[in-house]
């Protein structure tokens, strides 16, 4: 007799192997027509799948995570097939899942035109409405590739061949379509009823611009309309908040191809810049940080006893002078450890923090690049504590909270927490990885903190907590970092006197709240769609003057402001007083304190804020007391 357990603990006996549709089946006709695939044991199965042992089992719907997943990755292979049966010269190649979506990347004698999207996407719903059946099949390698260099398909035969000898692989075939592909898939085309092909983008094989170049066509999929017209919805609010736009708007920032993936900063971005640094550095004072500054450039024998050349050199821009060769930056912690070799540290100097604005270059594909949010200078909030390994869970339970007060000043209040554990390719024993990945599981439960652990995603010398912040329209940015490293202080010969007078070594943790100060700008303004709060604000007031009888007014206004340490202008131009409100308001300027002979006689000013409300008028006093409470609370709406 064979037990299938579900998730609920109840229990199902047949007298032979089933499929997971029948176990569904079995339950109700309602989970059988919504079933997409079957998780056995822990593993995403088709529905198709034979039980052949007891078992533990969940039918997954469209309802699940995994569910959504698999209808994604299901809807890539509907593109490929919609695209071959329309364009059957073209080579398929990879179509994995992705964020809100799918790809699939094609190579094609010619660019695909809007036209030709049109004209997949309407094939595609033929196909899902033909409720075409989904099967896997298990074939020899050597066979699967024979077969696929038959069909011309070189590039999916190239990644058979990649596969052991000897080993079999899985295929799945809807009609006249068949691909490669580990599954699991929705067992027919019917269940594919919401997508959307988005656009055509550039891609190399593999990743590697040494290889061919190929077409890859984006799309989304969801399990309902309504989900997928929300998802495009956000995507037109985000286009009108895209930070290069805004940031020409309000004549921030600009990038130029003489220096691709560096920003120029304007007069008002870098007023900006420099409230954000400021905070930090604040920050950095109140929580026992000490501020240093390291070089940019240092000797490729320090990035080799890093670890960094053999695990980050591709990233890394390297120069030569003098027949020694040197690499910028691409992170500040080696250069931490030298500050803190210079003298003999004792077990009473720990915990040591230190905090620097580092500049970091890091050569990003041309690809990547995205205004400032993907760039190759930035500088990041960056910092290193050196401590012991009884000091590790407190020194991350109070970094943990210090970054949702963070976060919060700055307007975010939904933070999501990831673990990202051990990758494939890192430095330290397995040993050393356990008793980090362990001590990040404790801090977390000492915060009272849930989390979602990333296997395979921390970085080459030690796990990471990630925090991933909410924007205004819903999208989630993963900014602050903490990372535990046991390795690197030793590679470098970071010591300290323990109580017992011997040398030990310290535990260093890499941490940043901000992360790239350039890309959480970009966050900030596509958050706030360019009205920043007042203490974030380039340009906190401006003063318009009606006529030119109130220049010298206007100017005496403005430069009290100042005086009060607020960042205000005057706007003193022969224009119609409406035309300057409208113009600043466009400009989403906080505050316009308009003056005219009334204002002038009494010594007061007229108040109007960037949303319109008339604040009337009022002593200049008053309106300097009410900017300074405003800046104080950190307040705002985005």
């Amino acid at each position: 007799m064979l037990v299938i357990t579900l998730p609920d603990g109840s229990k199902r006996e047949f007298e032979k192997p089933v499929t997971v549709a029948e176990v569904a089946q079995s339950i109700g006709t309602g989970l059988a027509r919504a079933a997409v695939a079957g998780k056995i044991d822990g593993r995403l199965v088709d529905t198709s799948f034979r039980v052949e042992t007891d078992a533990q089992l969940a039918i997954i719907t469209d309802k699940d995570p995994e569910g959504l997943d698999v209808i994604r990755h299901s809807t890539a292979h509907l593109l490929a097939y919609a695209v071959k049966e329309l364009f059957p010269d073209a080579q398929v190649t990879i179509g994995p899942v992705v964020e809100h979506g799918f790809y699939y990347d094609f190579a094609y004698k010619r660019p695909f035109t809007p036209e030709d999207l049109a004209a997949i996407e309407k094939k595609m719903a033929e196909l899902a409405k033909r409720d075409i059946a989904v099967s896997r099949e298990v074939w020899k390698r050597n066979d699967a590739t024979a077969f696929f260099n038959s069909m011309g398909e070189h590039y999916k035969a190239e990644l058979i061949e990649a596969i052991p000898d000897g080993e079999q692989v899985s295929l799945y075939r809807e009609g006249d379509f068949i691909d490669l592909c580990r599954g699991p898939h929705v067992p027919s085309t019917g269940k594919l009823k919401v997508f959307k092909l988005m656009k055509v983008a550039g891609a190399y094989w593999r990743g590697d611009h040494r290889n061919a170049q190929l077409q890859r066509i984006y799309g989304t999929a969801w399990a309902k309309k309504e989900e997928q017209d929300a998802y495009l919805t956000m995507l037109e609010e985000a286009e009108k908040r895209d930070h290069r736009r805004l940031g020409r708007h309000l004549d921030l920032f600009h990038l130029q191809d003489e220096a691709p993936g560096m920003v120029f900063w304007h007069p008002k971005g870098w007023a900006m810049w420099q409230q954000i640094e400021q905070y930090m550095r604040r920050v950095y004072q109140d929580n026992g940080y000490l501020e240093v500054k390291c070089p940019q450039i240092l000797d490729r024998t320090l990035w080799e006893k890093s670890g960094h050349w053999e695990n980050y050199k591709d990233n890394m821009f390297t120069t030569e002078s003098e027949k020694r060769d040197y690499a910028i930056k691409p992170m500040n912690c080696p250069g931490h450890v030298q500050i803190f070799n210079t003298g003999l540290r004792s077990y009473r100097d720990l915990p040591l923090r230190y905090g620097e604005f580092g500049s970091c270059h890091r050569n990003e594909p041309s690809g990547a690049l995205h205004g400032i949010m993907r760039v190759r200078g930035f500088t990041q909030d960056d910092g290193h504590i050196f401590c012991t390994e009884d000091q590790i869970q407190s020194e991350v339970t109070a970094f943990n909270a210090l970054v949702r007060k963070v976060y919060a000043d700055f307007g975010f209040h939904e933070i999501k927490i990831k673990l990202a554990l051990r990758p494939e390719k890192r430095v330290g024993s397995d040993e050393v990885w356990d008793k980090a990945e362990l001590a990040l599981r404790e801090a977390l439960k000492a915060s009272g903190l849930e989390w979602e652990e990333l296997p395979g995603e921390g970085a080459f010398y030690g796990p990471k907590i990630e925090f991933h912040i909410k924007d205004a329209i819903g999208r989630s940015w993963q900014c602050g970092t903490v990372q535990v490293d046991f390795s690197m202080p030793q590679r470098l010969g970071a010591e300290f006197v323990g109580e017992d007078n011997a040398r030990h070594t310290p535990v260093m943790l890499h941490r940043a709240i901000l992360g790239s100060l350039e890309r959480f700008i970009g966050i900030l303004i596509e958050n706030w769609s360019g009205a920043l709060p007042l203490w974030l604000s380039p340009v906190q007031a401006v003063v318009l003057n009606i006529s030119e009888k109130q220049s010298e007014y206007a100017q005496h206004v403005a430069e009290t402001l100042r005086q009060a340490g607020l960042r205000a202008e005057c706007d003193l131009r022969n224009e119609k007083i409406t035309y300057k409100i409208r113009e600043h308001s466009l400009n989403k300027l906080p505050y316009q304190v308009v003056v005219g002979d009334k204002e002038m006689a009494a010594n007061l000013v007229a108040v109007r804020t960037r949303g319109g409300q008339d604040l009337g008028q009022m002593p200049l006093e008053a309106l300097v007391e009410r900017l300074h409470q405003e800046v104080a609370a950190r307040s705002g709406t985005a």
